[in-house]
């Protein structure tokens, strides 16, 4: 379940659909901030599939110098905001104690990848895109054994089996885009977007389309940074997200390495996918807080549903 103290420091994965640091509900009112969230099944008395996922996130508009910037897409004429994150994720089947392939449950899986995106917020018609470029590997390489295994024995738990059956090593190369438009607000104490999402690449092809709302006191998410001097925040927000999914790696294998010992065959894939957020947050104007549980429909035929929370802190700089 906790992979290692050391894996906190040093390793980050990347599914994408975990943690949604570009949404409205998550800004940051500041050009220049480093926040880190922390996923985790123990926020809900779970152990399984998606067991932990770590994002060290970096946003800059220097940024905009690094060479990929020209790769994201900017549709609007207003300034992007560019960052940089770091990211781990883990994937477990229902039991870490089994040196057999446990046949119909999740695969074991883990991946580190860096991710740079961009956004841009459209302040007239109320709309805001944002697009992630993902970069890294899955796999042996990515250390979920080693993490797991030395966490597992400082803390003198039943140390992990059955990882020599993992995902095989296979490069993460993905492109995403998100797309939220205002529906309504009132106030600054209400605000209800309409999401999209694509998904395209060698970790996982899907689309997704859904709602999110804001509720409590925030500042306008469609002005541009300096336009007001900006207050603190405190909101509960939802969402809830249908997924098309075409393909995921961390449950079918590699695209480029075919050779995993296990993994779920394609008939087998839920090809729709429903997940829901909701969580609470406080931005101090400096320092930012939140604190998220989630909820995931079922994504293969012998799986279950699943849950995990998470943690944010951030600090603007």
């Amino acid at each position: 379940m906790i992979f290692s103290a050391f894996g906190l420091l040093v390793f980050m994965n990347t599914n994408a659909q975990r943690i949604d640091y570009t949404s409205t509900f998550r800004q940051l009112d500041a050009p220049s901030y480093f926040r880190f969230h922390y996923d985790n099944d123990y926020f809900t008395k779970q152990d399984q599939y998606y067991t932990q996922g770590i994002t060290m996130e970096y946003v800059n508009p220097y940024l905009h110098k690094f060479p990929l910037a020209i790769l994201l897409y900017k549709p609007f004429a207003t300034p992007a905001q560019y960052g940089l994150t770091f990211n781990l994720f883990g994937y477990t089947p229902t039991s870490i104690l089994s040196d057999s392939i446990l046949y119909g449950d999740r695969p074991f899986d883990a991946n580190i990848s860096m991710q740079f995106f961009s956004w841009q917020t459209d302040t007239v018609r109320k709309r805001k895109m944002s697009a992630t470029l993902s970069l890294g590997v899955m796999g042996k390489a990515a250390q979920g054994y080693e993490i797991q295994y030395n966490i597992h024995k400082w803390l003198d738990n039943p140390l992990p089996h059955g990882w020599q059956y993992q995902i095989k090593n296979d490069l993460i190369l993905n492109y995403q885009l998100d797309y939220e438009k205002q529906l309504l607000s009132a106030a600054n104490h209400f605000l209800l977007n309409a999401t999209a999402e694509v998904r395209l690449g060698t970790l996982n092809n899907k689309l997704n389309t859904g709602i999110n709302f804001m509720a409590g006191r925030f500042n306008d998410r469609y002005l541009p940074l300096p336009a007001a001097k900006r207050k603190a925040e405190y909101y509960f927000y939802g969402q809830g997200r249908l997924n098309g999914v075409v393909y995921d790696a961390s449950l079918q294998g590699g695209l480029l390495n075919r050779k995993s010992p296990y993994s779920i065959a394609s008939a087998n894939i839920n090809r729709l996918v429903f997940q829901a957020d909701a969580g609470i947050i406080v931005n101090f104007r400096t320092i930012y807080l939140s604190y998220t549980q989630s909820f995931i429909t079922r994504e293969f035929t012998s799986g279950s549903n699943h849950r995990w929370g998470g943690v944010s802190v951030g600090f603007a700089l």
